[in-house]
């Protein structure tokens, strides 16, 4: 487990990993950075709710969460275009820029499968602890939302990609046979 203080009290959680990370629409990603009431590896357990304020405030300045290609800030290789709380977690919709060198890169790694992950980078504004000394964060301060090989969060990855059109319909052919191939073998 790697977790990072990045000075001001930004932090950055990342470790092993879980699901995979998926791209669509050509360069489009979307997934769960973050799942309420889920303990990470490090043991922090984010509260239902602990994105709203901070979410609100970049609205309000006109600001966006950032999309870094493993939480450098040198490295931006997207756009978040979505970036909400629901009964889950936080998610999060954006576009790999394949116009930049790693974004390109970002995109086939997903592709392929190599990397899946997806990390926040956010500073802790409120924060207590459960009966066990857990972290419980209750609001925090988001930064930055990463596509990254190890997320802290194992359940954190990324949950759609994009494929173009002509290969997901020969994909959904293929399934819709293989389903008649299965119903004819069991008659």
């Amino acid at each position: 487990m790697i977790q990072n203080d990045l000075g001001a009290g930004l932090e950055r959680k990342f470790c092993t990993p879980g699901a995979p990370l998926r791209l669509s629409d050509g360069a489009v990603i979307a997934g769960y950075a973050s799942l309420f009431g889920t303990p990470d590896q490090g043991g922090d357990i984010v509260e239902r709710g602990a994105y709203g304020a901070s979410l609100k405030r970049l609205a309000a300045d006109g600001r966006q969460v950032k999309l870094l290609w493993q939480h450098d800030p040198a490295q931006p290789i997207g756009v978040w275009d979505e970036v909400r709380e629901d009964d889950r977690g936080l998610f999060v919709k954006g576009r790999l820029l394949i116009e930049v060198e790693r974004g390109r890169e970002a995109a086939a790694l997903i592709s392929a499968g190599a990397i899946d992950g997806l990390s926040i980078g956010y500073r802790t504004r409120r924060a207590g602890k459960d009966a066990s000394g857990r972290r419980l964060l209750s609001e925090l301060e988001l930064w930055e939302v990463s596509v990254v090989t190890f997320p802290m969060l194992a359940e954190a990855r990324v949950g759609a990609k994009a494929e173009d059109g002509a290969e997901a319909l020969w994909r959904e052919m293929a399934q819709a046979l293989d389903g008649a191939r299965r119903v004819l073998a069991g008659a």
